[in-house]
């Protein structure tokens, strides 16, 4: 009876083995389901997480881009410039025109050179509308109008805390041209510091942010105008040789509005049509006098003068009949030639033109524009005395220490 007793106790334990390790195996089994549904899980959250990255990156990169255009847009917009189109046929123009078409379809560094109001700008944007960045953004920069402090920020872009006043990221206009076209208008006018900066991003097609270390690459083309002469600037000290065989890759002389005369009948009816359209007015004709007295002054300030002088006089027109009062041309500029070259000093003989040039250039310590520059001394416009300089070959640069 006892031996029957320990037969069912000893049966009775292996069952509940049984049962027990029947029970453990469903419970790591469960476990295992489990963690194979936590890796899964992990696995998708992952991937999730990555795609959600990816679309946020995707996501600033069009934000980025889309604030690139407008801000190039609003840039284009606000910088309607002299006239809307080239205007002319002398071949003068044509020569140009023969130019722009040759090197717009490449993506060679232009440099524009000219006097003021010459309409440097709207070559560079017939180069550009011409080639096949066409469809991207073109950026136009006046360096001379950059505040020295702030020309790095305005070129390159600044992180948010890189200075005083940063309070967020800012692209710079470098970046906001990437695709597209720059334009550097007043290149010459560049401090030393950022000409560097320029030849790395002409060399290398990169640079980084104020306050950032981290290298940005640009795929830009740039286009750069002056009304400097750049060899001076060069012998002056005041602008890099290296930088300007850079720039200087295709150059176009923009001529100066007095050696296009057979264009400003031509642009006389273009702004006349334009501003009296913008008026109200219908002008029918020019007259006569006032077109001769158009052709015959000298135009300083050149194509810019001429629209500031059309717009105000159309605004001044009551008939049908256009003029310009003799009072909106200046008559110290279109005698200026002569005036230079006869001054003389007291008790001496008449000097030269260039004798005249040289002595003012001297006492302006090689100073052209400004209160005390030359041309405030010779009473003409700095317009026309860089045009005598270059036309005598004077170097500027010999007088900045006399």
């Amino acid at each position: 009876m006892a031996r029957v007793e320990v037969h069912l106790k000893l049966a009775k334990l292996r069952r509940e083995t049984a049962e027990r390790e029947e029970r453990l195996r469903m419970e790591a089994e469960l476990e295992r389901q489990r963690l194979n549904a936590s890796q899964e899980l992990l696995v998708e959250t992952t991937r999730l997480y990555r795609e959600l990255q990816e679309r946020e990156a995707e996501i600033r990169g069009l934000k980025d881009r889309l604030h690139r255009e407008n801000l190039a847009l609003r840039d284009e917009v606000d910088r309607a410039s002299m006239f809307e189109e080239i205007v002319g046929s002398s071949n003068t123009l044509k020569t140009v025109l023969s130019r722009v078409g040759k090197v717009a379809p490449t993506d060679s560094t232009v440099l524009i050179s000219g006097e003021t109001g010459t309409g440097k700008e709207l070559i560079a944007r017939a180069v550009h509308k011409r080639s096949q960045r066409s469809g991207r953004a073109f950026v136009s920069v006046n360096c001379a109008a950059l505040a020295p402090g702030l020309i790095s920020s305005e070129l390159f872009g600044h992180e948010k805390g890189s200075f005083t006043g940063a309070m967020q990221r800012r692209l710079g206009r470098f970046e906001l041209a990437d695709g597209g076209t720059i334009f550097l208008d007043e290149v010459g006018d560049l401090p030393p510091d950022i000409q560097v900066a320029l030849l790395r991003v002409l060399q290398e097609r990169e640079f980084e942010r104020v306050g950032s270390a981290q290298p940005i690459h640009v795929d830009v083309r740039v286009i750069a105008a002056t009304h400097r002469d750049m060899r001076a600037a060069i012998a002056d000290g005041t602008f890099r040789e290296d930088l300007y065989y850079r720039l200087n890759v295709f150059p176009i002389e923009m001529p100066p509005l007095r050696e296009r005369k057979d264009d400003i009948l031509m642009l006389v009816e273009y702004f006349v049509q334009r501003y009296a359209k913008k008026a109200g007015k219908s002008i029918r004709t020019i007259e006569k006098k006032t077109l001769e007295r158009l052709r015959e002054y000298d135009w300083p300030g050149n194509i810019r003068e001429l629209q500031n002088v059309i717009e105000r006089s159309v605004i001044l027109t009551s008939g049908d009949v256009f003029a310009v009062d003799d009072v909106w041309l200046s008559n110290e500029s279109s005698q200026a030639p002569s005036r230079v070259a006869t001054m003389t000093p007291s008790g001496r003989e008449p000097r030269t033109e260039r004798e005249i040039i040289e002595a003012a250039l001297v006492a302006s310590r090689g100073r052209v524009s400004g209160p005390s520059g030359a041309a405030a001394k010779l009473q003409i416009p700095p317009s026309t005395l860089e045009h005598k300089i270059r036309a005598l070959k004077i170097r500027k640069g010999q007088f900045k220490f006399g």
